[in-house]
C-alpha cells in the first residue's frame, strides 16, 4: 500500500517481481546445497577428485540459476511494461523497473541479516557449549546444536550471500537502465538501453565456458589442487570475459553518444573501460581479501605466533589486520569511481558496478561450494566415517573457507560501486545538481548517514550475543544427560527453534532503522538531507565492513592454522594457544559471518528505497532541497 500511494503500480509489481525472484533463486541453492553435501560426503569415500567435482557442481546451480533467472525476469519486465503499460517517456519506465531491484534487495535483509544471526548464533554456542567445556568435535552429533549449525550455514551463507548479490546484480543493471534511459542517444536505439542486461547476460555463457575449460589448467589430485582449482575458476573467467566486454561494447553503442552536461562526447570505448576497471578491480580485492585472511600468509600467522600467549594479544593483532586490509581495496574501488566517472559520468560507475558483477556466476558457484564442503564434513563426522573420509572432507572445506573470504570482498566492492550508481540515479530523479557539504541539512544527513552503519552493527552483534547466550545454556542443560550413564539423545530442535526465533525477532530493529532512515530523511527534512544521509552511510559502511570481515575471516584461519600443527605438536588442539584462538574465533563469527557481511545492505537498501522513492522526496522538498516546512 505504501509501495503504491508513493510509486505507483508499475514501481509496486517490479518490487514483488524482484523479491518473489529472490526468494525463488534462494530456495533453489538451498535446495541444491542440501542435496549435494551428503553426495560430496560420498564421493570423498572414493577419492579427492570425485568428492571436489560433485561440491563444484552443486555450486555452479546456486551460481548459474541465480543469474539467469536474475536476468530474465528483469527482460521480462521491461517487455511486459512496454506492452502493457502507458508512461510520460522511457525515463520513467525504468524508474519503476527500479522498484526490481528493491524488491530484491528487501529479501537480502531477511536473508544476510536473519540468516547471519541464525547461522552465528547456533556456531558461537555449540564451539562455546561443546569445545571449550566437553572437548567435543565440531560436528559431534552429541552436541544438541550441531544440526542448528549446520542448518545455519545453508541459511546464512548460501540463501543469505545469494540473495545480496542478486540484489547488486539487479540494483546494478536498474540504476544503468536508468542513467541510460535519460541519454537520447541510448534509448532511442533498443540495443544500447539493452546493453547492461546483455553485459550481465554474457557473464552466463563465461560462467559455462569456465566450467568446461577449468578442468584443463586445474586438474584436483591432491590436496593443494584444490584452492588453486577454485582461484583459478575466477581468473579464467575474468580473463574471458574482458574481450566480451570489448566486442559488446563496439556492438551495442553508438561510436560517441551524449551522457548529459558536461559528457556530451562520450565514445564507446570509455564504457568499455569502465567494466573492465570494474572487473579488473573485484578481482584484485578478492585477493587483498585472501592475503589477509588466509593462514597460508603472513598476516595470519602472526595472530597464531600472539595466541602463544593469551587471547587478548590475539584480537589485538586481528582488530589491527581488519584496519590494514582496508588500504588496498579502497584505493582500488577510488580508481574505478574516478576514471569512470572522468569518462562516462554516474553511467560510468553503474557499469563498473556491473563489471564487477561480470564473474558473479563463478563468484556465486565459489561461495557456495563453501558451506556444501563444510556441510559433507558434518556428516562425515556425524555418521562415524573413517578419519580418511573426514580428512578429504576437512581438506575440501579449508579452501572453502580462503574462497569464502574472496567472496566476501567481492560482495562488498561490489556493493560499494552498486549503491554509489544508485545514488547517481537517485539525484537525477530527485533533480539534485549538487551536493554541497557546507549546506547544514547535507551535513547533518552525512552525520547521521556515517553513524547508521556503526548502529547497525551493534544491534546485530548483540542479537548474536543474546541468542548463543541462550544456545550454550539449553546446551549446557542437556549435556549432563546426553554424556550420563542415561546417554539421552540430544534434543536438536529446541536448539533449532532457539535460532529460528532469535534471528525473526532480533532482525527487526536493523531492519527498521535501514528502511526508515531515508524515507525519514527524505520525505520529513528533503532531499539534501537525504543525498547526505547516503554519502555517509556508503563511505562509513564499505570501511566497517572490510574491517570486520577480515578481522573475522584472520581469527577463523588462525585457529585452523593453529589445530593442523602450523606451531608445532605442542600447540594443536588441547594447548593454551589453541583455547586462545577459539576465543578469537568466536568473537570474530559474528563479525565475519553477519555483522561484517550485512552491512552490504545498509550501503544498498538505503540507496535503493532512496532511488524508487525519488520523485516524492523532491515533491516533499522546498525549491532549495530542504525540508518542505522549512
Amino acid at each position: 500500500i505504501f509501495l503504491v500511494f508513493f510509486t505507483g503500480v508499475p514501481t509496486t509489481i517490479a518490487f514483488v517481481v524482484g523479491a518473489v525472484t529472490s526468494i525463488i533463486c534462494g530456495w533453489i541453492g538451498m535446495k541444491i546445497a542440501v542435496f549435494t553435501n551428503v553426495r560430496t560426503t560420498h564421493q570423498c569415500w572414493k577419492n579427492l577428485t570425485a568428492g571436489f567435482d560433485v561440491a563444484i557442481q552443486g555450486g555452479c546451480v546456486m551460481g548459474l540459476s541465480l543469474v539467469s533467472i536474475g536476468v530474465l525476469a528483469l527482460f521480462a519486465l521491461v517487455e511486459i511494461f512496454k506492452g502493457h503499460f502507458s508512461f510520460e517517456n522511457s525515463e520513467a519506465m525504468y524508474e519503476a523497473i527500479a522498484g526490481y531491484g528493491l524488491g530484491g534487495s528487501s529479501i537480502a535483509l531477511f536473508g544476510r541479516v536473519g540468516g547471519g544471526i541464525y547461522t552465528k548464533a547456533a556456531d558461537v554456542g555449540a564451539d562455546l557449549s561443546g569445545k571449550n567445556d566437553y572437548g567435543l568435535e565440531e560436528d559431534d552429533y552429541r552436541n544438541p546444536a550441531c544440526i542448528a549449525d549446520n542448518v545455519g550455514d545453508n541459511v546464512g551463507d548460501i540463501a543469505g550471500m545469494g540473495a545480496d548479490l542478486f540484489g547488486s546484480l539487479a540494483e546494478s543493471t536498474c540504476a544503468a537502465l536508468v542513467l541510460a534511459s535519460a541519454s537520447p542517444d541510448l534509448s532511442d536505439i533498443w540495443c544500447s538501453q539493452m546493453y547492461p542486461v546483455l553485459i550481465s547476460s554474457a557473464g552466463v555463457l563465461v560462467g559455462l565456458v569456465t566450467l568446461m575449460v577449468a578442468n584443463l589448467f586445474y586438474k584436483v589430485k591432491n590436496m593443494p589442487d584444490v584452492e588453486k582449482a577454485l582461484k583459478g575458476m575466477l581468473i579464467i573467467s575474468t580473463i574471458l570475459m574482458t574481450p566480451i566486454v570489448v566486442v559488446l561494447s563496439k556492438l551495442c553503442l553508438p561510436g560517441v553518444f551524449s551522457m548529459g552536461s558536461g559528457y556530451e562526447h562520450v565514445k564507446w570505448w570509455y564504457c568499455a573501460v569502465s567494466i573492465l576497471l570494474g572487473l579488473w578491480s573485484g578481482m584484485i580485492v578478492g585477493y587483498v581479501t585472501e592475503y589477509f585472511t588466509s593462514h597460508s600468509y603472513t598476516p595470519v600467522r602472526e595472530i597464531a605466533e600472539t595466541q602463544k600467549q593469551s587471547a587478548a594479544t590475539g584480537i589485538i593483532y586481528g582488530l589491527a589486520l581488519g584496519y590494514h586490509s582496508c588500504v588496498i581495496p579502497v584505493i582500488c574501488l577510488g580508481i574505478t569511481i574516478l576514471i569512470s566517472h572522468s569518462l562516462c559520468g554516474m553511467f560510468g560507475i553503474a557499469l563498473g558496478a556491473l563489471g564487477m558483477l561480470g564473474t558473479l556466476t563463478m563468484a556465486l558457484t565459489i561461495d557456495a561450494y563453501g558451506p556444501i564442503s563444510d556441510n559433507a564434513g558434518g556428516i562425515a563426522e556425524m555418521a562415524g566415517l573413517p578419519e580418511t573420509v573426514r580428512g578429504l572432507t576437512d581438506c575440501l572445506d579449508a579452501a572453502g573457507n580462503t574462497t569464502a573470504a574472496i567472496g566476501k570482498g567481492f560482495a562488498i566492492g561490489s556493493a560499494a560501486l552498486v549503491s554509489l550508481a544508485l545514488f547517481g540515479a537517485f539525484t537525477v530523479r530527485a533533480r539534485i545538481v549538487r551536493v554541497d557539504i557546507l549546506n547544514p541539512w547535507v551535513f547533518t544527513g552525512l552525520l547521521f548517514g556515517a553513524m547508521m552503519p556503526y548502529a547497525f552493527a551493534a544491534w546485530t552483534m548483540k542479537s548474536v550475543g543474546l541468542a548463543a547466550n541462550d544456545m550454550v545454556k539449553e546446551c549446557l542443560s542437556q549435556f549432563p544427560r546426553i554424556m550420563g550413564p542415561e546417554q539421552m539423545a540430544p534434543d536438536y530442535e529446541r536448539c533449532i527453534r532457539i535460532s529460528t526465533e532469535a534471528s525473526l525477532r532480533e532482525m527487526l530493529a536493523p531492519g527498521a532503522l535501514v528502511i526508515l532512515s531515508p524515507l525519514i530523511a527524505g520525505l520529513g527534512f528533503g532531499k539534501n538531507t537525504c543525498a547526505g544521509l547516503l554519502s555517509g552511510a556508503m563511505v562509513s559502511s564499505v570501511q566497517l565492513a572490510i574491517s570486520m570481515s577480515n578481522t573475522g575471516g584472520a581469527w577463523d584461519n588462525s585457529k585452523k592454522y593453529i589445530s593442523a600443527g602450523g606451531l608445532g605438536k605442542e600447540y594443536v588442539k588441547g594447548s593454551e594457544a589453541h583455547k586462545n584462538s577459539v576465543t578469537g574465533d568466536t568473537v570474530g563469527d559474528p563479525l565475519k559471518d553477519t555483522s561484517g557481511p550485512a552491512l552490504n545492505i545498509v550501503m544498498k537498501l538505503t540507496a535503493i528505497i532512496s532511488l524508487v522513492f525519488g520523485s516524492a522526496i523532491a515533491e516533499y522538498s522546498n525549491p532549495e532541497g530542504g525540508p518542505f516546512w522549512a
